[in-house]
Order: C-alpha cells, then structure tokens, then sequence
C-alpha cells in the first residue's frame, strides 16, 4: 500500500524508507527533522512560525500563522488530496500537551472516515479501530493499552491477551484497557460501536498487525 509520512515539529529518528509511490511531507519544523536524517521531502508544509529558516524543496505550501487547522491538520489534508489513505506521522506525540491531544482529535476523526492513520512516539505507536477489529500475530510483544475516545464504546472485545473482556462497554472516563499485554497467542481486539485508541510497540504495529 502506498504510504504517506508525514514528519512534525518534535525532534526524533526517522527509521522510513520511502520509495516512488511514497509521500514525504515536512510539517513546518518536521523539514529540519528530514533534514537532519537525510531525507528529501515530496512537499514542505506549514505557517512556519517554528522554523524560518531556508527550505530546499520544490514544492513548498505556506499558510497564514493565523488560520483553523494546524499544521499536522493540513498536512493530512494533502495526503489525502494526492489519494494517500495510509498515513504515519512522526514527531507530533508527546512534546506540548495541547497539540498531542490536538493529534489524537485528528487520528480519532480520520480514522472513522477510512484513512489508515498512526502516530509513531519513539519506539511506540498509536492507531485507532472505529466499528472494527484489529488483529495480532502470536509473534507480538510486550504492553498494549485501548482507550476509548468516544464517550461510550459499546461491544469491546480484548481476547488472546493476558486480560480479556467480551462484548463490554468502555468509557473515556475510565482507563480500563490501560496496560495489557501480549502472551504469545493470536490476539484481537474489536468494537461493535465507538472509536478505540490503541497504544502498543511500533514493531506490532508494523509486523504483527492484521485487520479484519
């Protein structure tokens, strides 16, 4: 599936490898993070009010610093516009809380309108299941941890994990689904009706994950 990688403001390793059906963005900032890791972006994004220094990109797409989206908001966009609907986005968890939650809005809207959308934080990753299923090899490791992001989840299901529910409702009061873990067996965790948030290691993201 053709991918697009967007890179955001915060500081981090870039572990892609892109090729000619790839879209590489910089968001703003993310061009000196590209830069840093010698990686040359498809198109620069951004208001720049975190990075003014000099842009080598043919394409670069500039925004008023005042405007209703952020840059990680336009960036998605014009992945979308180019009919990309698989999209990994990094350094935009966990540097200033306000525009981490302002990312988990985007992954939790995004991903009920089809678009294929994670955050990659470090070593871990966080991707959403909206009315669906996602689905674990028996080679995946360590936590995983469901929240729900709508107010109710109805229908949730965590099975072939070392804690198991069947068909409950979660509520985004109350972190239930905080640190499970795999245990060597297929594993599957699904909603009948809401929006989960899952948060896991980037490697069972990447390697171990099927989706139903």
């Amino acid at each position: 599936m053709n991918t697009c990688y967007i890179v955001c403001a915060l500081d981090c390793k870039l572990d892609f490898i892109s090729d000619e059906t790839d879209l590489v963005i910089g968001a703003d900032r993310g061009y000196l993070t590209l830069v840093k890791n010698k990686i040359k972006p498809n198109v620069v994004i951004g208001d720049f009010d975190s990075y003014t220094g000099e842009i080598k990109c043919e394409n670069i797409i500039k925004y008023p610093v005042k405007k209703d989206f952020t840059d990680s908001a336009l960036a998605i966009e014009h992945a979308i516009s180019k009919g990309y609907k698989k999209i990994v986005i990094y350094g935009a968890i966990g540097g200033s809380f306000d525009h981490t939650l302002a990312n988990i809005a985007l992954l939790a809207d995004y991903t009920k309108k089809g678009i294929d959308i994670a955050f990659v934080d470090g070593n871990n990753i966080i991707f959403a299941v909206y009315n669906g299923k996602a689905a674990f090899t028996e080679e995946a490791k360590g936590r995983i941890s469901v929240f729900s992001y709508s107010d109710i989840s109805l229908g949730v299901t965590e099975k072939g994990l070392l804690y198991e529910i069947n068909n409950v409702m979660l509520k985004n009061t109350v972190p239930l689904g905080v640190s499970n873990e795999f245990i060597d067996k297929n594993a599957e965790i699904s909603v009948e009706n809401g929006v989960l948030i899952i948060y896991t290691a980037k490697e069972n993201y990447e390697k171990h994950l099927t989706r139903v």
